[in-house]
C-alpha cells in the first residue's frame, strides 16, 4: 500500500517525537542526579527544585574523592567485577559449548534444567545459606566471598547466552578443523572464539554489570570498610539523621561513568552479541 509523502513525513515526525519522549523519560533520573551533584547544598535543600544551576560547584566531588573512601570502594569493585567476569566467561564458554553440542545426552539435559531452575530462585532466599557457607569457609570480610557468590549467580545466564551463539555456528566448521587434526579444545579457542567476539563482549558485559551493581551480598558479607565495594560504600553517605545528597549524587555519577563508557564503545558488539542465534535460516 502506497502512502503519500505528507503521510510518511507525519509518521516519521511522530516516531521521532515518541522516541525523544521515551528517551527523556529514561534519562531524567540520570540528568537529575548530575544536576544535583553540581548544586550547592542550599539549592539541593530548596523547596523549589530546578534544573537550572546558577553557580555550579564541584565541592561534592571533592568531598567524595578526597574526604571519603570512594576510591578504595571503586578499586575493590573493579577488581571483583573483572575477576567475576573472567571466571564466568571461562566457565560459560565450555558449559555453553557442551550444552550446544552434546544436548542429546540425558545428563546434559539435567544440568541444563538445573541451571534454568536456578534462575527462578531469588538471590535473597539464598542469603542466609550463603552467609553460613562463607562463615564456615572463613571467607567473610574477604573479596573471595563476593567473587564466589557473584560467579555462581552469573554463570547460568552467561552459559545460555554462549549456547545461543554456538547453536548458530555451522557444524561444518568444526568438522573441517577435526579433519585437519584440531582437538576439541583447539576448535573452541582457534575456530569458535575468533568468530564469537560480539557474543563474548555481551556476555562479559552482563557478568561485569551484575557484579558491579550488586548491593545485598556486598553489604552483608563485607563489614570492613577497606574491603567494601561501591554500592554498599555509597550508602554510607546516608546517615541516621541526615543525608549528604550532594556527595551521594556525586558518588553515584562517578559510579555510573565506567558503565556508560563501556556501552558507548562496545554497543555495536553488544547488539550483535545479544541477537546472535536469534534468527536462523
Amino acid at each position: 500500500m502506497l502512502m503519500s509523502r505528507g503521510k510518511r513525513r507525519f509518521l516519521t515526525i511522530a516516531t521521532y517525537v515518541i522516541l525523544v519522549g521515551f528517551s527523556t523519560y529514561c534519562l531524567f533520573p540520570f540528568l537529575w542526579m548530575v544536576v544535583t551533584s553540581l548544586k550547592p547544598t542550599d539549592l539541593i535543600r530548596s523547596t523549589n527544585p530546578s534544573f537550572w544551576v546558577p553557580h555550579p560547584t564541584f565541592e561534592h566531588y571533592d568531598n567524595v574523592l578526597t574526604r571519603s573512601s570512594f576510591l578504595t570502594f571503586f578499586k575493590n569493585s573493579m577488581v571483583i567485577s573483572v575477576t567475576v567476569t573472567l571466571a564466568a566467561l571461562l566457565v560459560s564458554i565450555f558449559a555453553g559449548y557442551t550444552l550446544s553440542r552434546f544436548m542429546r545426552f540425558h545428563g546434559i539435559k539435567a544440568v541444563s534444567f538445573a541451571m534454568l531452575l536456578s534462575q527462578m530462585i531469588p538471590g535473597v532466599l539464598l542469603l542466609i545459606p550463603l552467609y553460613l557457607t562463607m562463615k564456615n569457609l572463613h571467607l567473610l570480610n574477604t573479596s573471595w566471598s563476593l567473587i564466589l557468590a557473584y560467579t555462581t549467580f552469573t554463570v547460568p545466564l552467561c552459559t545460555f547466552m554462549m549456547k545461543s551463539f554456538f547453536d548458530s555456528v555451522p557444524l561444518e566448521m568444526e568438522e573441517s578443523a577435526e579433519i585437519d587434526g584440531c582437538s576439541r579444545t583447539g576448535i573452541i579457542f582457534r575456530i569458535l572464539m575468533p568468530v564469537s567476539l560480539p557474543s563474548l563482549v555481551s556476555t562479559s558485559l552482563f557478568a561485569f554489570l551484575n557484579a558491579w551493581n550488586e548491593f545485598l551480598f556486598g553489604f552483608v558479607f563485607i563489614n570492613d570498610e577497606a574491603k567494601r565495594t561501591l554500592t554498599p560504600g555509597i550508602s554510607l553517605f546516608r546517615g541516621q539523621f541526615q543525608t549528604d545528597w550532594g556527595s551521594l549524587m556525586s558518588a553515584s555519577v562517578l559510579c555510573v561513568i565506567p558503565v556508560v563508557l563501556i556501552f558507548v564503545f562496545l554497543q555495536r558488539f553488544l547488539i550483535e552479541g545479544m541477537t546472535a542465534g536469534a534468527v536462523k535460516g
